[in-house]
């Protein structure tokens, strides 16, 4: 579980869509038979249809999670930022403190691991077409090169189909519009890339308020 005040959650399933858009390397946890939780760091495939979501990956066969057969989480890391009680327009009034912003999906539900050949090379192909076009590289994977398909037994994929989503956005809801765009002032003066990404979410969710 998580902890998700109503103010936070977000309930549109597109804004899932575009987390996963910009960032799609997830961390991946489980509790092992000692009770100890375990993590991987993963590449994903997404694709949703309504309601239906589909997550596609791999682990390396050597990795101990490939056992696993109970609940996972799947957290879906969005953008964050620090925020300044300094941006705000009540700061002296309402005594404000610092506080960090930030966008983040936990996703739970069971893997459905597979390992046979012919699906773990289409799963490689398609990650390979994704993740090549981002940086404009060409490389795909050859079915008919031996040494590639080899390669192949080194890796157990799975499918992800979570029963659960919780879209958590914390983006100073909870505060008056003029503190929320002090902070967004105060966020696009900063010229990173990270920051003009949480700057975007809280300036979306403020129209939404009509503000």
């Amino acid at each position: 579980m998580t902890y998700l005040p109503r103010s936070f959650a977000e309930t549109d399933l597109a804004a899932l869509d575009a987390l996963l858009a910009q960032d799609s390397f997830v961390t991946l946890l489980s509790v092992d038979d000692s009770g100890a939780p375990f993590a991987s760091h993963l590449p994903v495939l997404y694709r949703r249809d309504g309601d239906d979501v589909l997550i596609e990956g791999h682990h390396a066969r050597s990795n101990p999670q490939v056992k696993h057969r109970g609940e996972v989480l799947m957290i879906v890391h969005g953008p964050h930022a620090y925020i300044s009680p300094g941006w705000y327009a009540d700061k002296l009034e309402a005594a404000r403190v610092p506080t960090w912003n930030y966008a983040v999906a936990h996703l739970y539900g069971t893997l459905e691991p597979f390992d046979d050949e012919a699906s773990l090379a289409d799963l490689v192909d398609r990650l390979s077409q994704r993740f090549e076009a981002s940086i404009g590289g060409d490389w795909r994977f050859d079915p008919g090169n031996e040494a590639e398909r080899v390669q192949l037994r080194g890796i157990v994929g799975f499918r992800f189909r979570p029963q659960r989503i919780a879209l958590k956005f914390k983006l100073n809801q909870n505060h008056p519009a003029a503190n929320v765009r002090g902070a967004i002032d105060g966020l696009r003066r900063t010229g990173s890339e990270r920051e003009q990404a949480v700057a975007d979410l809280m300036q979306s969710r403020l129209h939404r308020r009509g503000s």
